[in-house]
C-alpha cells in the first residue's frame, strides 16, 4: 500500500477489512474469498485449538473451511462450514477453557525456520520491485547469484501476482522494494493482531540494522503491517519501502551489500530476536 495521503481503492479495502469483528457476519466459502480481521480472528482461534487452517492471513479459503468443519465435527456441532453464532459461542467457550497459545501456524513457521537453510547458497529467494527500482533489484539478484543463492526476480506491479510467483517458486524468503514518498526507509514484515511472522520480523530487524550502517543519513524504521504481498506469501517476507528514493539509488552498492549481509545473518539465525541491535 503506497503512502500518498490518498484514500484509493486499496486503502479503502484495507479499512473495510480491518473493520470486521468476529460475529459481524456469517463466514463461509464464497468466491471471491471473504477477507477481514474477523477471518483472522477465526483462523487464530482455530489454530490455538489445534485445528490447522494454514497461515493466519485473513483470507477465508478452503484450508480455513476444512479446519472449521473439523472443529464443528469435534465439538458435536452441525458440520456446515459456516461460522455463525453457534460456532462462535463454542469457540469462545473452548478458548476460555484452554487459554492462549502460539497456534499451529506459528509453530509450523518456527519449525520450518529452525530446520531450514544455514547459508545464502541454500536460500531460494524471490526479489520483487513495484516500479522505479528495477536497477536496484537487478543488482541484488546478481549479487545473490554470485553467492550461489537460487534467485528469481519479479517486476509485476500487482502484489498478488508477486506473492503467487513466490509461492509457486517455493521461495525460502521474499524480498521486495517499493518507492516511498516519505523521507525515510521502512522495512515491513507481516503482522496482524492475531499473528506475527517471526521469520519476517527477524529478517526485517536485520535488514534495518544493516541499512542504518549503509545509509547513515537515512532514517530506517521497522514496522509490522498487513500489506498484501506480505500477507499472501507463504514464507517469511519483507517489503522495503525506499525513501528518499534518489539518495538510496545513489548508494545502491551499499544497499545491496546491506541486504546481502542481512540475508546471510538471517540464514544463520532465522529467529534473530527483534531486540537484537
Amino acid at each position: 500500500m503506497r503512502t500518498n495521503g490518498v484514500c484509493d481503492e486499496e486503502t479503502w479495502r484495507a479499512i473495510v477489512e480491518a473493520s470486521w469483528k468476529l460475529g459481524d457476519r456469517l463466514l463461509t466459502l464464497v468466491a471471491p474469498n471473504l477477507r477481514g480481521d474477523d477471518v483472522s480472528e477465526l483462523q487464530a482461534q482455530l489454530a490455538r485449538l489445534g485445528f490447522d487452517c494454514g497461515r493466519v492471513d485473513g483470507i477465508l479459503g478452503p484450508a480455513t473451511i476444512r479446519a472449521l468443519e473439523d472443529f464443528q465435527r469435534n465439538s458435536g456441532l452441525r458440520v456446515d462450514g459456516v461460522c455463525g453464532p453457534v460456532t462462535i459461542r463454542a469457540l469462545q467457550v473452548l478458548a476460555r477453557q484452554t487459554g492462549s497459545g502460539p497456534g499451529v501456524a506459528t509453530l509450523r513457521e518456527l519449525e520450518a525456520l529452525t530446520a531450514g537453510a544455514r547459508s545464502l547458497a541454500e536460500l531460494r529467494i524471490l526479489v520483487g520491485q513495484f516500479g522505479g527500482l528495477s536497477a536496484l533489484s537487478r543488482q541484488l539478484v546478481q549479487a545473490l547469484r554470485r553467492r550461489s543463492a537460487t534467485v528469481v526476480a519479479s517486476d509485476e506491479l500487482d502484489a498478488a501476482a508477486q506473492a503467487a510467483a513466490a509461492n509457486r517458486f517455493a521461495a525460502t524468503v521474499y524480498v521486495g522494494f517499493e518507492a516511498h514518498v516519505a523521507p525515510r526507509t521502512t522495512v515491513h514484515y507481516y503482522q496482524v493482531p492475531q499473528f506475527v511472522s517471526s521469520g519476517g520480523r527477524a529478517l526485517a530487524t536485520s535488514v534495518a540494522k544493516r541499512l542504518r550502517c549503509a545509509l547513515p543519513d537515512v532514517e530506517v524504521e521497522v514496522e509490522g503491517m498487513r500489506l498484501p504481498v506480505l500477507r499472501e506469501t507463504r514464507m517469511p517476507a519483507v517489503l522495503v519501502t525506499v525513501g528518499p528514493v534518489q539518495q538510496v539509488i545513489d548508494h545502491s552498492a551499499e544497499v545491496v551489500w546491506a541486504m546481502l549481509e542481512a540475508l546471510q545473518e538471517w540464514a544463520l539465525d532465522p529467529l534473530l530476536s527483534p531486540s537484537d541491535p
